[in-house]
């Protein structure tokens, strides 16, 4: 009689407990402290991404060290990230500047204990645990050539007949930008065969002050130009105001990519540009900090497993190679989750879009 009791007091302080800790509501990641870097800081892309992280932190019990530079160069997210591992955070969430330059450092991370997750543009898979992925390729990529369409169309130009064109982003070793001109090359080929590239991609480096001016350059060479695709959100404001400082307007060429509406709105009010898309990257730089912080604090993930983000929603893992294919995915800890919608935003919407 005695042992029964015994094991009716043990139970019912467990569910004692289990109540206690579930009346405090703590989210899995409370008290955990995550590096926050992105390709480059002041850039209102990022800054959206930060403000979104830092909300949805406060709300979890997470601390986001958002840690910047306005230099998007390897060198430097190579300090930064260093910085991480100095300050011994639990985890990194990092929008890559290079594929491939950060994998070793990051690899010092994890062998530090410290976990990885990346977000809009990615490292190698074995790098980090798990990327926070804007999109496929496959859906992106066309996403920018039907947003072109549109606004080509309307200013009468004959979509089926010639349009010449260029793309306008950061540089060619950037992931997610080079996946996006690959398979909007693809989806213009395979539906508009009479487009011309008057040239291969131009690039800019995310530099503000570089993007106007290549912009202009571009302008200058091809002055009868019909289409400039800027799939980088500092290309696109500055090939606009290049375009203004041309005293060009979307009557005379069209312009579109990828850029928070912030970045955007004075070349809206401006008729440079009528049409542009992206996500919320407020979100997506969330689901990256959490996911880091989720995965660093004992949780294990594996592919179709499901996570639950608190005031966010459910997210599915998937493979490495649903996003780039033929990349390789480790049993437990790797893999890529999916934002699940993105926006075209036009002056009937763009006001909704506060960001």
């Amino acid at each position: 009689m005695k042992k029964i009791l015994a094991m009716i007091l043990v139970l019912s302080m467990a569910l004692t407990l289990v109540s206690v800790a579930a009346a405090e509501g703590k989210s899995p990641v409370d008290g955990m402290t995550v590096a926050f870097i992105p390709k480059v800081s002041g850039n209102s892309f990022f800054e959206a991404a930060n403000d979104g992280a830092q909300k949805y932190a406060a709300e979890w019990g997470l601390t986001v060290d958002y840690i910047g530079s306005p230099d998007a160069s390897v060198t430097t997210q190579l300090e930064l990230i260093q910085q991480a591992i100095d300050k011994g955070v639990d985890a990194i969430c990092i929008s890559a500047v290079d594929a491939t330059a950060l994998d070793e450092k990051l690899m010092e991370a994890q062998d530090a204990g410290i976990y990885v997750s990346t977000w809009d543009s990615d490292v190698s898979p074995n790098a980090r645990a798990l990327m926070v992925s804007q999109g496929t390729a496959d859906v992106l990529g066309p996403m920018l050539v039907d947003m072109a369409v549109e606004s080509l169309k309307e200013r009468g130009v004959d979509v089926d007949g010639e349009v010449t064109y260029v793309w306008h982003f950061s540089n060619p070793s950037v992931a997610d930008q080079n996946s996006w001109y690959v398979a909007g090359e693809e989806y213009i080929k395979e539906n508009y065969p009479n487009w011309v590239a008057v040239n291969e991609p131009y690039y800019s480096n995310q530099d503000p002050a570089q993007s106007v001016t290549v912009g202009e350059s571009i302008l200058d060479a091809y002055p009868d130009i019909d289409l400039i695709i800027c799939n980088d959100s500092t290309a696109l404001p500055g090939q606009c105001g290049a375009a203004q400082n041309k005293g060009l307007t979307a009557d005379d060429i069209t312009i579109t990519g990828f850029c928070p509406p912030s970045g955007m709105t004075t070349y809206l009010e401006n008729n440079i540009c009528t049409r542009w898309g992206l996500w919320d990257c407020g979100i997506q730089g969330a689901m990256g900090c959490y996911l880091a912080a989720y995965v660093s604090a004992g949780n294990t993930v594996k592919v179709g497993d499901v996570v639950s983000i608190p005031g966010i929603g459910d997210v599915t893992i998937l493979a490495n190679g649903d996003l780039v294919e033929g990349q390789e995915t480790a049993p437990e800890n790797n893999g890529v989750v999916l934002l699940p919608e993105r926006v075209v935003f036009t002056a009937e919407n763009v006001a909704d879009y506060p960001f």
